[in-house]
C-alpha cells in the first residue's frame, strides 16, 4: 500500500514472520454464504443491549459513558437518559456521538470478539416515533419501565451515518448507513454458543468427517467448531501443513437457533456421501 493510499483494508496480511495458512486440497463441498458486515453490525446490536456511548462535551473533549439502549427496526440504537448524567448535557449541546458494542470477552483472546462502532447524531424523538422508540428500549431492557416516563429521563434515538464492524482478527469491514439499516439480524448467531460447545465436545468424530469431506482438508487430523450462524459454520482444521479456519455451509439457510441440530445432523450426512 502506498503514502497516498487511503483505501481501508478489510483483512490482515499474513506476518512475515508467521506460517503459511494451508489451502484446500480437495474441493469444498459445502460452500457457505458470509454475513455482510451490515448484517454482522445488525446481529451484534441487536444482542448486545449494552455499549459504550461517546459524547462531546462543550470544550470538545470526547466522553465515553456505559449505557444500555434498544434498537429500532432499522438499527437505530435507542438510548433512555437522565438529565443528570453528563452524556445527556453533551448530547442536547452536540448532537454527534457515537456507540461501541461488543460480545462479551473471552478468557483466551478479548480482542478475538466481535464489536462495532455505530457514528451519526442524536436526536429526540417525539410523536409516533417517541412512541416506538420507548417500546424498542423496553423489549431490550424491561426493567426500565420502572423509570422510563420520568421527567428527569429522556429518549434518545443515535441516527446511523457510519458503521465500522470488527469480528475478530482479521475481519473487519464498514458499511454504509443505507445498508445497515435495511439488513437484518442473524436469528441464529447470538444463541449458537451452546450449540457449538456440544459439537466440539460429544461429536469430535463427526466435525473430523466435515472438515475432511466437505471443507477440502482430506489431511486434517482434528477439526473444532468455532461459531455459527444462519448460513453455516467456522471451523479450525489441523493439519500436518499447520492449522485452517475454513467455512462450511448448511444445506439450507436456518431461521431459528433450534434447527442448527437438524442442519449439523444433515451436514454429516452429507460429508458421509461424499465419502461413499
Amino acid at each position: 500500500m502506498s503514502a497516498n493510499d487511503t483505501s481501508t483494508p478489510t483483512e490482515h496480511g499474513t506476518p512475515s514472520s508467521g506460517s503459511r495458512i494451508p489451502d484446500p486440497i480437495a474441493p469444498v463441498l459445502a460452500p457457505a454464504r458470509r454475513s455482510t458486515p451490515a448484517e454482522e453490525a445488525r446481529t451484534l446490536v441487536a444482542g448486545t443491549p449494552q455499549g459504550v456511548l461517546a459524547s462531546l462535551t462543550a470544550d470538545g473533549d470526547p466522553w465515553g459513558s456505559v449505557v444500555t439502549y434498544g434498537a429500532l427496526d432499522d438499527g437505530s440504537p435507542v438510548f433512555l437518559v437522565s438529565r443528570m448524567a453528563e452524556h445527556t448535557r453533551n448530547l442536547e449541546g452536540d448532537p454527534r456521538a457515537s456507540l461501541v458494542a461488543a460480545e462479551p470477552p473471552n478468557d483466551e483472546n478479548p480482542l478475538d470478539r466481535g464489536r462495532v462502532t455505530l457514528a451519526g447524531r442524536v436526536e429526540r424523538p417525539t410523536g409516533d416515533a417517541l412512541a416506538a422508540a420507548r417500546a424498542a428500549h423496553l423489549r431490550a431492557m424491561p426493567s426500565a419501565e420502572l423509570y422510563a416516563d420520568f421527567d428527569d429521563f429522556l429518549f434518545f434515538v443515535l441516527r446511523v451515518e457510519r458503521v465500522r464492524w470488527v469480528g475478530g482478527y482479521g475481519r473487519m469491514d464498514s458499511a454504509t448507513a443505507e445498508d445497515y439499516a435495511a439488513a437484518r439480524p442473524d436469528p441464529v448467531a447470538p444463541h449458537a454458543a451452546g450449540a457449538v460447545e456440544h459439537l466440539n465436545a460429544d461429536h469430535a468424530d463427526s466435525l473430523l468427517e466435515i472438515g475432511r469431506a466437505l471443507a477440502g482438508f482430506p489431511d486434517a487430523v482434528a477439526v473444532q467448531a468455532v461459531r455459527a450462524d444462519r448460513h453455516g459454520m467456522d471451523l479450525a482444521v489441523e493439519t500436518p501443513r499447520g492449522t485452517a479456519w475454513p467455512r462450511v455451509g448448511w444445506p439450507a439457510s436456518i431461521d431459528e437457533p433450534g434447527g442448527l441440530r437438524a442442519a449439523s445432523v444433515a451436514l454429516v450426512k452429507q460429508a458421509r456421501a461424499a465419502q461413499g
